[in-house]
């Protein structure tokens, strides 16, 4: 009786750590999904964004040519009339990562001439979620002092972004939770009796 209680305390707390990882792992959204940052087609980021369900914690990854696109975050003033003159952070390697820390709206756009106007910018809507305890709204990589990426080939402005999670997704947050159900059925099994092994 008293492997059985052990075990079964063991597996709750199992139970519990994997929970906890579960609460804690965000998202990770490629923007555009697999059409990724550009205006060939004419993607709809605006539909893109509005079937996605973004929360503190989750990353957002652009990818894109740099020879012909960047990332801009700008001001939703500055989003909604395209002015790529003074944006809050600018990124430029072509694979850029963003977590996100806050809850409200982060707004994107190209600052290459034309297309943001041609539907290249992306309002990401984010809500609050269980785990949202970040104190800060800057991205992962440092703003650049001036645009110097905003033109084809003008290298990375000073910018260091750290490299995109590998196999990023459509934010699958399954795993996680696949793991806590798992655990939870053999910790039920093992409070019952069910693992109980007879000496």
């Amino acid at each position: 009786m008293v492997k059985v209680m052990a075990t079964a305390m063991a597996l709750v707390l199992a139970f519990l750590l994997a929970a906890g990882v579960g609460l804690s792992e965000g998202a990770v959204y490629k923007v555009g999904d697999a059409t990724g940052w550009t205006i060939m087609g004419s993607p709809n980021y605006t539909a893109w964004a509005l079937s996605k369900k973004f929360e503190v914690g989750d990353t957002i990854v652009f990818e894109y040519n740099k020879s012909f696109h960047n990332v801009l975050e700008v001001s939703k003033a500055d989003y909604h009339s395209c002015n790529a003159a003074s944006p809050m952070a600018t990124f430029a390697t072509g694979n850029d990562t963003i977590t996100i820390k806050t809850k409200g709206h982060r707004y994107f756009i190209c600052g290459i001439p034309g297309h943001c106007s041609g539907g290249q910018k992306v309002d990401i809507k984010i809500s609050k979620s269980a785990s949202s305890a970040a104190p800060s709204t800057s991205p992962t990589a440092s703003p650049s002092p001036s645009p110097a990426a905003s033109t084809p080939g003008g290298g990375s402005g000073g910018i260091s972004t750290p490299a995109a999670t590998p196999g990023a997704n459509s934010g699958t947050r399954a795993l996680p939770g696949l793991i806590a159900v798992a655990l939870s059925v053999f910790a039920s099994a093992a409070v019952s009796g069910g693992l109980a092994m007879n000496y």
